[in-house]
């Protein structure tokens, strides 16, 4: 009967909570299954579904299991005149039993799914309104699940029968035997073998070609008949004997394998989660659909005491205000069944949707969780930093606008670009022939000139390398254009040919190679998963003393290196106690000045003291009390930071997690502790925090030092910066490509999850996989 149920759905439109209506526009019912409301007391009731569709919706709450926020903070009310709570430890005596954060009360699962199965017997206190009487909870709890013939009880067995293929109808009736059964896993094994080596590779099901397509061929089938080729069973049963409504290869099919996988992903992450604390990092992208998707990361301190930061899925906002976003955040929180109780930081790109101080997505998760503290990504800010330096100096600004002219005008063509690389392996062999080339595996390779941008974090520092490395092979190239073109595009060409060859131009190059080579290793360490914010602190402090010993000491090795590239290429280096002669204008009416103070105080101080200001403005976060308190936590230098009283003063912007009698007890810990670290042969050369916890969990220390450790968790799941938000975005652009610009929200998100964190899908067992694909709705196969 299957055939004849339809697809799609009919909804009312102006009424969001009855999706069973039938006078309205049509929705796909995976929309529906991927939007379920998990707060129990926000879910719509069972019988305003469409009949068709109940049991897969039964289905996929049974499989998310009952929403038992056991680390939510529950709040207090006054009943009888003493205040109460509901208790986390009622979860454990009641498999069935869920807490609704909306409402503060109490629900059944299975009698939400079943009871309109039955006749309306008894009250809705655990289905619709909910019960929140805590004076008398267990007492209630035992009247609600009855005796054995109670409509609890009959709830839970037709919920155990739902799931557990054995006992369905259609299994009684259509006996299969032992073969069939065995036949049917053989395919379903291929068919997820196939899934997963294409979710791990980020490749298409079906392929892009015409001829594919009709034919419903493409990399699924191709792999499937790879198997096939290597194994007789599997060739057996999926290509030539199988029935041909059972052969694995429709697009749901598909769809309900890759879901599968991603929520098994999500699932073993969110367990290592478990109760611990945590940060978010989130930003929005949009994809080649021109549709904003938001990505959202985990950070957290997993069980060895190491930084984890996990991908868990990417969503599709019609908006992106912070009302919008944080509406999302919420969501995926309630379905994730994490609480915003545990949650200890945020970190955003600084856009002001993101960062406003009254109504931006991080005050309004600051109200409602005041120790979830908001860190801008500091590579973000750096990148900030060397851009607002180019705006603002002129000199600066009218460099990068020659450079950025100089990649278009020689990248505009293919054939200009073939030029360039002809060109530099000339001068290869060239300089090979000298013996004045360094040679070894890795070295000279072909290369071409990068393209800068300012949302890129550090790309114009590989222009310029790209720029030095090519300069000989860029000059004959622009030569070569005004000679073969005398048109409008050759005076362009012919103003860069000039302009880089000049001295001012050429020292502009190695000073900004200079100061972007000093912010570049800042920026890479920043990018690194387990970096942690007093390590990255102490890498902002030593990248403004480089800046500063290079403004106080190197500018005449920085002349000297520049005259230097100069004398190479036959450039005119100017004599620095000469008159500084400023092209195009009149003498007479010019200040008089050198051009050794020309190059040293306009330009080469002027420069490194406006990126120093535009550093201690960005990264003013570092000077803050709290971040100043992190900093005691480092063990480098054997705890020389250390101070006691800024680590307890620590522990009280953290109120939920430090009470009074915590805060004296940390006081007397905190000096055991130091004396500890410093005599211990184990802990004396460790550089950051994060190295610091691992080595605590390894020797059994944080069990010693409980206090202690949980300061350093606290800190070590501050966000630092949003590169693994970052990645996903990129992941995003292989997964969605122009090719496959047509992929459903779902789709999408399910493939992401697992093509990122494909690390932790690997450690999934297919039969887990299968048995929750199995599960996922009545399957003409039988395991």
């Amino acid at each position: 009967m299957e055939r004849f149920f339809k697809r799609k759905l009919s909804t009312d439109s102006s009424s969001p909570s009855n999706p069973g209506s039938s006078n309205a526009r049509p929705i796909e019912v995976d929309e529906i299954l991927a939007n379920l409301q998990a707060d129990p007391g926000l879910r719509t009731r069972m019988a305003d579904y469409s009949p068709n569709i109940r049991d897969e919706i039964r289905r996929a709450y049974l499989q998310k299991g009952p929403c038992q926020p056991r680390s939510y903070k529950f709040p207090q009310t006054n009943q009888s005149g003493i205040n109460r709570r509901f208790i986390a430890n009622w979860f454990d005596d009641h498999d069935w039993l869920e807490y609704s954060i909306a409402k503060d009360a109490a629900f059944c699962l299975h009698c939400y799914l079943f009871k309109s199965n039955f006749d309306q017997v008894g009250g809705d206190a655990f289905t619709g309104v909910g019960f929140n009487n805590w004076k008398k909870a267990k007492e209630r709890f035992n009247l609600h699940v009855g005796p054995v013939g109670s409509v609890h009880n009959q709830a839970r067995e037709v919920a155990y029968n739902l799931m557990h293929q054995t006992t369905h109808i259609e299994t009684i009736v259509i006996k299969q035997t032992s073969q069939a059964r065995t036949a049917y896993r053989t395919c379903l094994d291929a068919s997820l073998k196939c899934t997963r080596y294409l979710l791990r590779q980020g490749l298409s099901f079906r392929g892009h070609d015409e001829s594919a397509q009709s034919s419903n061929r493409g990399n699924y089938l191709e792999l499937l008949q790879f198997l096939a080729d290597h194994d007789e069973k599997v060739k057996a049963v999926v290509l030539e004997n199988a029935p041909g409504n059972l052969k694995l290869i429709a697009p749901s099919i598909q769809k309900d394998l890759v879901n599968s996988c991603a929520k098994e992903t999500i699932g073993l992450i969110l367990s290592d989660v478990k109760d611990k604390y945590f940060s978010i990092m989130v930003d929005e992208a949009r994809d080649v659909s021109i549709k904003e998707q938001m990505a959202m990361v985990l950070c957290y301190v997993n069980d060895k005491g190491q930084i984890i930061e996990r991908f868990v899925g990417v969503q599709h906002v019609t908006d992106t205000t912070s009302s919008a976003l944080k509406e999302a955040i919420d969501e995926f929180f309630s379905s994730a069944n994490l609480s915003f109780s545990k949650l200890r930081g945020q970190g955003y790109d600084g856009a002001s949707n993101m960062r406003g101080e009254f109504n931006g997505l991080k005050t309004k998760i600051l109200r409602k969780q005041p120790c979830a503290f908001y860190v801008h990504c500091f590579a973000h800010q750096l990148q900030l930093a060397l851009v607002a330096v180019a705006k603002k100096n002129i000199d600066v600004n009218s460099f990068f606008t020659t450079a950025n002219s100089l990649v278009n005008v020689v990248g505009a063509s293919c054939k200009r670009r073939d030029a360039l690389r002809a060109q530099y392996q000339e001068e290869l062999v060239r300089a090979f022939e000298e013996d004045c080339l360094i040679t070894g595996r890795g070295l000279n390779q072909e290369t071409t000139l990068k393209r800068a941008g300012d949302t890129r974090w550090n790309s114009h520092y590989g222009t310029l390398i790209s720029i030095i490395s090519m300069f000989p092979s860029v000059v004959n190239v622009l030569q070569m254009i005004v000679d073969d073109n005398p048109n409008d595009s050759s005076g362009e060409a012919y103003k860069l040919w000039r302009e880089i060859q000049s001295f001012e131009f050429v020292f502009h190059l190695f000073l900004m190679k200079a100061i972007l080579g000093i912010t570049n290793t800042l920026s890479l360490a920043l990018q690194k998963k387990d970096q942690d914010i007093v390590s990255a602190m102490s890498l902002v402090t030593t990248c403004k003393e480089n800046l500063q010993f290079m403004r106080d000491n190197e500018f005449e090795e920085l002349v000297e290196q520049a005259s230097l590239f100069c004398y190479k290429h036959d450039i005119i280096v100017p004599t620095m106690d000469e008159e500084y002669v400023i092209p195009g204008r009149s003498r007479r009416n010019a200040p008089m000045k050198t051009n050794y103070h020309r190059y040293r105080v306009e330009m080469f101080i002027h420069v490194i003291d406006g990126q120093l200001v535009e550093l201690n403005d960005r990264f003013n976060e570092v000077s803050t009390e709290l971040l100043t308190c992190l900093a005691c936590l480092s063990p480098k230098n054997n705890f020389v930071a250390f101070d006691k009283r800024k680590l307890v003063r620590l522990a009280q912007f953290y109120p939920y997690d430090f009470s009074d009698r915590d805060l004296l007890m940390l006081e007397d810990q905190l000096g055991v502790y130091v004396h500890h670290m410093r005599s211990s042969i184990d802990f004396s050369q460790l550089e950051g925090i994060s190295s610091l916890a691992e080595k605590m969990v390894e020797k059994g220390m944080h069990e010693i030092f409980p206090y202690v450790y949980l300061l350093l968790t606290l800190a070590l799941v501050l966000p630092v910066a949003t590169a693994s938000v970052e990645m996903a975005f990129s992941a995003m652009n292989i997964i969605k490509n122009p090719l496959r610009n047509r992929m459903r929200d779902q789709w999408l998100n399910d493939s992401l999850i697992v093509y990122i964190e494909r690390d932790v899908f690997a450690c999934i067992d297919n039969e887990i996989i299968m048995q929750r694909f199995q599960n996922m709705k009545t399957r003409r196969g039988q395991l």
